[in-house]
């Protein structure tokens, strides 16, 4: 036997590993990097996304819609980049909860989970919305009489059905799901978009770069990649399944960062296409509700345009699979650091998922959309709304996450200045961007605004209620995935407590 058998057979024992992870009873190491970039993509939604956000972008950014998706493009990516240097050396269900509670300690961490659940509850509540919009539109070519609350109330309530479904079955039936209703979205809208370019023509300048008296407007841009930025929250939701992933440490920061280029391509893509289209036609885009299906009536392609509604309305229905699948990982995860009730820390014995957390969490996210309609609200309307709340969370989110980075870093004796300084410009152009989208929204008068204010002074006096001097202590906060000693060779489990 050589000293290697011997060492293998016989090995000096191990002390220094607990007997289980503190995020033990999910589904460990089952899903691979094709199911993690599919979380990611479906949360970000971007077939949704490239119809409904390029359409605001184009109210503020007018003729330069489609330089300032590329510079949106090129911030997200700047933000992930800094998301990644977490992503790379932490594996965990809290994301930038985690993150942000390891770089800046518990009060970063807690604000950080407030802005998180609110961006992913409303694009949730967005999603459902969306889907019912577009599900809406498809069954009323076959059932013109029926009033649009109906249609809308019955497919916010399949939505809900299938959302509760699949997250309590697993997260390889949520992923797969997602994967494969966001691959059959993408291409669908993809090959409208190659239909609709084949019909507009040859290349606009025009379209890329506009030439009008006074040139681009630096301010129209930024108020439009503010916009655009929106389209993109979400694509850190891959790093909520760092407990799920095979070598999460690796491929959770591959998907982060291919999750922005998908999308910021489809969304060049498409903006260039709805911008030329537009014009070729003579008409206005910014008036339009449906722009997709109105250059497909347009060239004569009505047939497309219903099938690409059916991947729209799927693209939605993955969404919001996506983010409450990020939701309920990152409330299991205060459950399990005891922020909030043990019970959103409870996982399902057999299906491994985490069931506290989804038992609280879908009814909500159901029950309001639902309220809106009865309440005479169109889904389009809510929307408006309600992405603004959305992406206030989530901006917030991953400002706070940026400067941490650089004092993570410091921490554990890995900084660089290339880091620091991408960390620093990422964190500042976000927040800059963040002023900007609620002035923006505030002068259009949309109401998502002031939610989004009474939320934060609800959160902020919920965290100085919870670190108030003789609360229970949050040194568990921010917890995250370790190997354990039935992993290691040789390896004793500790002693707790």
């Amino acid at each position: 036997m050589t000293a290697l058998e011997r060492a293998i057979a016989r090995p000096d024992p191990v002390h220094d590993f607990a007997a289980r992870s503190p995020l033990h009873g999910l589904e460990r190491r089952t899903v691979g990097f094709a199911d993690v970039l599919a979380q990611s993509v479906a949360a970000v939604a971007p077939t949704a996304a490239a119809t409904t956000v390029i359409l605001l972008v184009a109210g503020a950014a007018g003729g330069a819609t489609v330089l300032a998706v590329a510079v949106a493009t090129l911030l997200a990516l700047l933000v992930a980049w800094t998301v990644n240097q977490f992503a790379r050396r932490l594996a965990a269900s809290g994301s930038l909860y985690t993150y942000a509670a390891r770089g800046l300690g518990p009060s970063a961490g807690l604000a950080t989970a407030a802005a998180i659940i609110v961006g992913y509850a409303f694009i949730s509540v967005f999603a459902l919305l969306g889907g019912a919009h577009y599900l809406s539109l498809m069954m009323s070519r076959v059932w013109p009489s029926a009033p649009a609350p109906l249609l809308s109330a019955l497919s916010l309530a399949g939505e809900a059905a299938v959302l509760a479904i699949v997250l309590v079955r697993g997260i390889r039936l949520s992923s797969r799901v997602a994967l494969v209703v966001e691959a059959v979205s993408v291409a669908l809208v993809v090959a409208l978009l190659i239909a609709l370019l084949v019909h507009i023509g040859p290349l606009q300048p025009e379209a890329l770069w506009p030439s009008a008296p006074g040139g681009v407007s630096a301010s129209a841009v930024a108020a439009g990649a503010v916009l655009a930025l929106t389209a993109f929250v979400g694509f850190e939701s891959a790093a909520t399944l760092g407990v799920e992933a095979r070598s999460p440490l690796r491929n959770i920061p591959r998907a982060i960062v291919w999750t922005v280029l998908v999308a910021g391509t489809l969304y060049l893509l498409a903006a260039y296409t709805q911008v030329a289209g537009f014009a070729a036609a003579g008409r206005d885009l910014v008036a339009s509700e449906a722009p997709i299906d109105e250059l497909a009536a347009l060239f004569g392609l009505q047939g497309w345009a219903a099938a690409a509604d059916v991947g729209i309305a799927a693209s939605f229905l993955a969404c919001a699979l996506a983010s409450t699948t990020a939701l309920t990982r990152v409330l299991f995860a205060l459950g399990r650091d005891g922020v909030v009730p043990p019970l959103f820390g409870r996982a399902h014995a057999r299906h491994r998922t985490p069931i506290g957390a989804v038992a609280v969490a879908v009814p909500v996210i159901a029950a309001i959309p639902l309220a809106l309609v009865a309440g005479g609200i169109r889904p389009w309307d809510a929307m408006e709304s309600v992405i603004v709340v959305s992406a206030v969370g989530y901006i917030v989110a991953y400002a706070i996450v940026c400067v941490a980075a650089p004092l993570f870093l410091r921490r554990i004796g890995e900084t660089t200045a290339w880091a620091a300084a991408v960390a620093m410009v990422a964190a500042a152009a976000i927040i800059a961007c963040l002023g900007v989208y609620l002035v923006v929204e505030a002068q259009v008068g949309n109401p998502g605004v002031w939610i989004s204010i009474a939320l934060a002074a609800a959160a902020a006096a919920l965290i100085a209620w919870r670190m108030r001097p003789g609360a229970a202590r949050l040194d568990g906060v921010g917890g995250y995935d370790e190997p354990v000693a039935a992993q290691v060779l040789g390896g004793v489990a500790r002693k707790e407590g």
